[in-house]
């Protein structure tokens, strides 16, 4: 069933999915300029698209019919397009919300799901706007073939029902894809499918996966160049720059002299009409040497915004210039809800690991950081592991976004509490290095330890516990055995605070039980702390995290 949270699963299964593919994507861009960046485009067009249906979803509390996710997915598509290939996706977009608005107008203003016959619709709708929005001529062997014949397999089949007529779309989005090396000479010189066909096939077998729970394995496309031909003239050089902007208060007909300007100047013009809800806005896209008269003739059609004028550079790989939304953000791994409430309520962002897979301290995979780091849309990101992601995952998860041209900062906090500490000092003001540096102080300069619940019988450094005792534990040894988690605590505490201490900092994990437990636990801690430590402040929060029971800080 394709319902609004199935189309909202599949933008976010189409985000990760694209990360996966975005190097093999990037390598096969060779047309219609060899910039390496239609996998990066595709991605940050997608993830925009995501994030504004997300925040509409927030918005009506997660309901609403297919049509309004679809129309947020437009948008947000839209708004965040990136090069030729986030245009022509952000118009399959529409196509999707151009139809499921018609089909949901024609039911009463409510489409609870799309069907095969509205999918192929929303397809084939989504091949005439691209080609509308590339100046109404359609070049075989692009992704345009590709969207073509995955249309026309959903329509076959779609007495099949949906996931059948899926299945056929994206099989024959693989034989039209092969079959763009024998089309274009540019694809054929290189020995290479089409890029953005190559990144429509990942979106649909996104939408295959998210509807049937399986995704198909397909092949790694590859550069394969053909024996050198007889040489020809040279061409012109290729332009210099590419621009884009976004462009409001523009009827058709300055649409359509913009674009005869824009050919003058240029080539790979797109100009892409938002949805109908939207009239007189437009995403404008160029490839020219002349960016000043590309943006001036934007001033003459309307009012352009959210200008970004790019070097175009055969051969670069990496994430595209402009692509982020923000200039630095932090991203902290945090376990519990209430965890993630206290980081994002101080300003950051969180990667929390999957609540039903094991030990949290491992079930983080560089793929999902990766997908975390992108997911901040921030040019520099700042890491709190906090004890939540294995070593050799955050290495091969920032290697990669250091790769695609994120400047990753790993602030090394083995606990939630340094993480707390080191993200009171951030201030994106700083140069990164600078910022790092103390964030990466501050957390070493947290004296930290936690309270573990015994499980069975055993003999440590402070003594043989039972189970059920309290066990305060700084260093990864066992200093304090009580008789429940308070009296470890207090002892710890006491440790913690023998050289002093301003702030201490408690997190309450779900194993000490209730509301109220938690409660109780509090306040023996201030109590303790208000007769035995003057001057000294204790703060706690119940974070709801796994593993130990307490997580204590000193600063």
């Amino acid at each position: 069933m394709l319902d609004a949270v199935a189309l909202r699963d599949w933008a976010h299964t189409a985000v990760s999915d694209l990360i996966t593919h975005i190097d093999e994507i990037n390598r096969l861009n060779v047309f219609p300029v060899a910039d390496s960046d239609t996998g990066a485009n595709m991605l940050f067009t997608m993830r925009s698209a995501l994030a504004e249906a997300n925040a509409r979803a927030s918005a009506d509390g997660g309901h609403g019919c297919v049509a309004r996710v679809a129309g947020a997915l437009s948008a947000g598509a839209l708004n965040g397009a990136r090069g030729n290939s986030g245009v022509i996706l952000s118009q399959i977009l529409r196509g999707i919300a151009d139809v499921t608005a018609s089909a949901a107008a024609d039911s009463g203003g409510e489409l609870p799901e799309m069907d095969a016959v509205t999918l192929a619709a929303a397809l084939h709708r989504g091949v005439d706007l691209v080609i509308t929005s590339m100046g109404g001529e359609e070049v075989p062997g692009t992704i345009v073939s590709v969207l073509r014949a995955a249309a026309d397999a959903v329509e076959e089949c779609a007495s099949d029902g949906l996931a059948t007529a899926i299945a056929a779309a994206g099989d024959a989005a693989v034989v039209a894809l092969e079959k763009t090396t024998e089309q274009l000479d540019v694809l054929a010189d290189a020995g290479a499918v089409d890029a953005g066909g190559r990144g429509l096939l990942v979106l649909l077998d996104a939408l295959g996966s998210t509807i049937t729970g399986q995704a198909p394995a397909r092949t790694v496309y590859e550069l394969s160049p053909r024996a050198p031909q007889p040489e020809v003239p040279a061409e012109r050089p290729a332009p210099q720059f590419e621009v884009m902007y976004r462009l409001d208060g523009c009827d058709a007909p300055a649409a359509d002299a913009l674009r005869d300007r824009l050919t003058e100047l240029g080539d790979s013009v797109a100009i892409a009409a938002a949805p109908s809800t939207t009239q007189g806005t437009y995403s404008v896209h160029v490839h020219t040497d002349d960016a000043g008269a590309a943006v001036e003739a934007g001033l003459a059609a309307g009012r352009p915004s959210r200008i970004v004028v790019s070097a175009l550079s055969s051969g670069v790989t990496g994430l595209p210039a402009g692509s982020w939304t923000r200039e630095r953000a932090v991203l902290a791994v945090v376990d519990g809800d209430g965890a993630a409430e206290l980081f994002a309520g101080e300003g950051a962002y969180v990667l929390q690991p999957d609540s039903d897979a094991g030990d949290p301290a491992t079930n983080i995979s560089a793929h999902r950081l990766v997908r975390a780091l992108v997911d901040t849309g921030a040019a520099q990101v700042m890491v709190l592991p906090n004890g939540y992601l294995a070593a050799e995952e955050l290495v091969a998860g920032c290697t990669t976004a250091i790769g695609w041209g994120i400047d990753v900062v790993p602030i090394p906090t083995g606990s939630m509490v340094q993480g707390l500490a080191a993200l009171a000092v951030h201030e994106t003001d700083r140069q990164a290095v600078d910022d790092g540096y103390t964030m990466a102080r501050a957390a070493g300069a947290a004296r930290h330890g936690s309270v573990r619940i015994a499980t069975e019988s055993a003999l440590t450094w402070a003594g043989r516990c039972q189970p059920g005792d309290g066990l305060g534990i700084a260093g990864d040894e066992v200093l304090i055995v009580a008789a429940d988690p308070a009296g470890a605590a207090i002892g710890l505490l006491d440790l913690l605070l023998a050289s002093g201490g301003d702030l201490v900092t408690v997190l309450v994990g779900v194993g000490i039980g209730t509301e109220a437990d938690a409660t109780a636990v509090g306040d023996i801690l201030q109590q303790h702390v208000h007769d035995n430590h003057r001057g000294t402040e204790l703060v706690t929060y119940r974070t709801g995290h796994r593993g130990d029971a307490l997580l204590i800080g000193v600063e």
